[in-house]
């Protein structure tokens, strides 16, 4: 697909600098680089600015937050790589934070529109949950924005060894966690799924999970397993959920997706039959949608039926496929 890395999160060309990782003293002195900078995360959120919350705050290292330190379980900033003018880049998660007095009635509901202002930063900084704004970001801070909640994620749930069960420690600029009982070497988790552009002739395959809006569908989507391949993984997840059967099936386009920390791969497949047989512990419903109804949804004029969200993948799909530039 020519146009698959302009989906959201997709590549910005960030240099991640990985060779830096290794090396200790290397790492200390990009720290206290005049020039380096920092983002920051509370609970999975970003720190964002400007009237439409559209831009990432990259604070200076020296600045108070920072100083103070994370606060929780994540010992010192992790290195991103080098900023667009060479620069030192951190992220850093300041979970330690309670945020009395603000607004928390939004946090980890599936639209989240709060906002929360942290003391110590300038007015109009606050912190936004990532699906809300990520349409508005850059690519390369949307790229940034992904790797940095992902990785900060991941420390903040792994905090353990998986092979004995000590507590491991922070290595490799925060790219890796070590573990000082047994030597054991743990490295940030990505999952692996796929997404479906089912289709039977001028329809698309569309289903829904319980708890979402009323009217929401989507692309049907699932983890690939052990031992599996995209294509097979494409075919199990369709006949699972819908009780389709599914043909040939092509690679499209990758999304990294850090809610909390998955790769989602588009793939096409050709349905054999139309008959649907959900099943009900897995999706709500599924339903065929032609090309017409999914043109008034994106749209804004069906009646009941709602557009996969902005930013994901599963909206990118709909979208070229609508304006048949998939290829």
């Amino acid at each position: 697909m020519k146009r698959a890395e302009q989906v959201t999160f997709g590549g910005s060309a960030l240099d991640r600098a990985g060779l830096l990782r290794g090396d200790a003293d290397k790492l200390a002195q990009v720290y206290r680089d005049p020039l380096a900078t920092c983002v920051l995360l509370w609970r999975g959120k970003l720190l964002v600015e400007g009237e439409a919350l559209d831009r990432l705050v990259r604070l200076p290292m020296t600045h108070k937050i920072l100083e103070q330190g994370p606060g929780g379980v994540i010992e010192q900033p992790i290195f991103l790589g080098k900023s667009e003018d060479g620069s030192p880049l951190f992220a850093m998660g300041i979970s330690g934070w309670a945020a009395e007095g603000l607004d928390l009635s939004g946090v980890g509901d599936f639209v989240d529109r709060s906002e929360q202002q942290h003391p110590d930063l300038p007015e109009g900084c606050v912190f936004a949950e990532l699906r809300r704004i990520m349409t508005r970001l850059n690519p390369r801070d949307a790229e940034i924005a992904a790797t940095a909640k992902a990785v900060i994620g991941w420390h903040e749930t792994h905090q353990f060894c998986a092979r004995c069960g000590a507590r491991s420690e922070m290595s490799q600029g925060g790219w890796q966690r070590s573990c000082p009982a047994c030597g054991g070497q743990h490295f940030p988790r990505t999952d692996p799924v796929v997404i479906m552009l089912i289709t039977h002739g001028n329809s698309v395959l569309m289903g829904r999970s319980p708890g979402w809006p009323e009217g929401m569908y989507s692309l049907l989507a699932g983890f690939v397993e052990p031992g599996e391949t995209l294509e097979a993984a494409v075919r199990r997840e369709v006949m699972e959920e819908a009780g389709v059967p599914v043909g040939a099936v092509s690679y499209l386009a990758s999304q990294p997706w850090p809610f909390p920390a998955s790769l989602m791969f588009g793939c096409a497949g050709e349905a054999l039959s139309r008959d649907i047989q959900i099943d009900p512990v897995e999706i709500e419903d599924a339903i065929w949608v032609t090309r017409t109804e999914m043109m008034q949804a994106f749209a804004g004029d069906h009646p009941k039926l709602l557009p996969a969200r902005k930013g994901a993948i599963a909206h990118f799909l709909l979208q070229h496929w609508l304006a048949d530039t998939l290829d």
